[in-house]
């Protein structure tokens, strides 16, 4: 049986799959929900599984071809060793390599360039690459880190609405909509906030941009303050590396009006995305050295 390589991009909203030949042509593509393994383990394992296998289908291939895959999978929560561990000895791969979200997404972005990356989603994690060697900070998770992300964002949101509930803060447009959207029930808001994953509370984010653009005093707060961190993050990633910076994730182009001038002078577009990161790496990493599990 032919050996393929797989490329996964797994993160807090949906997983998506690229299935390529020995050439690493991408000749397959699938997608399935969220793959994040710190919040959700067993729907991770799920999704990752699901994505392949509907590559392969689009590959015109039967599913049982994943046996014969070797896979690079770039997932959030892949700097906690114990859960990559977990996932891998489920997964129904040839053999696999697992590495964070940032890493598939740098390579993708800046090809075989060097430069820094802001990674702007449900999660938050920031990059810079020189020489080949690629360094990450930030993208510690929801509970304790992934400031500027949107679920960070949108849990702040639903903050600000419950201090403009109780009175302790000035009411506007963007609180009046998020409580709206819980039938002005605080106790609804909360109970909400108690089960939800990082997903649930990224919806959110949008609107505080689209809040914040229509000249929303809270939105506007809640954003300034957002940016201040990223670009804290960003003085980091560009200090003594090119200054070439790539915006991304479903906020990343959201953000940049809010940045430093310094910062959104250094923004090139990205050369790909964190599949095509992905995909390359499984084929250089599978052909060139033999791979390893986890």
């Amino acid at each position: 049986m032919s050996v393929f390589f797989i490329g996964i991009d797994g993160g807090g909203t949906s997983c998506r799959a690229a299935l390529a030949g020995a050439d690493g042509v991408v000749v397959g593509r699938g997608g399935s929900g969220a793959a994040n393994i710190l919040t959700d383990l067993d729907g991770g394992v799920r999704h990752i599984v699901e994505a392949a296998g509907a590559a392969c289908v689009d590959a015109g291939y039967d599913r049982d071809v994943l046996s014969s895959c070797d896979v690079v999978l770039g997932l959030a929560g892949a700097n906690v060793e114990a859960t990559v561990g977990a996932v891998v000895e489920r997964l129904p791969f040839r053999r696999c390599a697992v590495e964070s979200d940032a890493l598939i997404v740098v390579h993708g972005a800046l090809g075989d360039a060097d430069g820094a990356v802001a990674i702007l989603g449900t999660g938050s994690v920031f990059a810079a690459k020189a020489n080949g060697v690629v360094h990450t900070i930030g993208g510690w998770g929801f509970v304790v880190g992934d400031q500027g992300s949107g679920a960070v964002l949108g849990r702040s949101l639903m903050q600000e609405a419950l201090l403009a509930h109780d009175g302790v803060r000035r009411s506007s447009a963007v609180t009046d909509f998020v409580m709206r959207d819980f039938d002005n029930d605080p106790q609804k808001l909360v109970a909400f906030a108690h089960s939800a994953l990082p997903g649930a509370f990224a919806r959110y984010a949008p609107a505080v941009f689209k809040f914040a653009d229509q000249g929303d005093d809270v939105a506007v707060g809640l954003l300034r303050a957002a940016a201040r961190e990223v670009d804290a993050y960003l003085d980091v990633v560009l200090s003594g590396y090119e200054p070439k910076l790539c915006l991304l994730g479903g906020l990343g182009a959201l953000y940049q009006p809010w940045l430093k001038e310094g910062h959104r002078a250094c923004i090139v577009a990205p050369k790909g995305d964190a599949l095509e990161g992905a995909s390359r790496l499984a084929v250089e990493r599978f052909t060139t050295n033999g791979g390893s599990h986890g």
